[in-house]
């Protein structure tokens, strides 16, 4: 059976943008163009998407199909999309200095440890939570090669270049 021509609009390409997402995510299910027509392209989709979750492949979207694409879409979204970002706030002049613990500093700690395997200026701390003499000792280390006054103190500033050159390092070590 084919959809009427009351199928074209914005509630089809929404239909289409969720089966694409589900198809990238998923591998067994070809991909559509979000046109907003429901025509055989799409027709087609829908029909691998019955087969691939067990409805019978009408190629209409009915409601148990549109109740199973719609379940199937944001576990997809997940998997498809960028992870999520840690955002640490700092007050505008909040510094962590020796002696200091602090969840953040673990983060801290860990960056600092995963740059001295690349940067043979920058010691590996131990990961501990609190600021002590081997964080600080690599922390100045870092500041030094970011261009920051070596102070061995963690600032917003120090925490801002020490976020961006450890997300170009992590890239560049995973190969992106």
């Amino acid at each position: 059976m084919r959809p009427e021509e009351s199928f074209v609009g914005q509630s089809v390409r929404g239909l289409q943008t969720m089966l694409r997402v589900i198809a990238e995510a998923d591998g067994t299910i070809p991909t559509v163009i979000p046109d907003g027509i429901y025509g055989s392209a799409t027709m087609n989709v829908v029909s691998a998407f019955q087969r691939r979750y067990g409805i019978p492949p009408t190629g209409i979207t009915d409601q148990a199909t549109w109740d199973r694409i719609v379940g199937v879409y944001e576990p997809a979204l997940d998997r498809i999309g960028e992870a999520q970002a840690i955002e640490i706030i700092l007050e505008p002049d909040q510094v962590f200095r020796r002696g200091d613990r602090s969840p953040y500093l673990y983060l801290l700690q860990a960056i600092l440890l995963s740059m001295s395997n690349d940067y043979p200026s920058i010691d590996a701390p131990e990961v501990s939570g609190t600021l002590d003499g081997s964080t600080a000792q690599a922390l100045a280390a870092f500041q030094l090669l970011a261009g920051l006054p070596p102070t061995g103190e963690l600032d917003r500033i120090t925490w801002k270049y020490l976020a961006h050159h450890f997300s170009l390092h992590a890239n560049h070590f995973a190969g992106y």
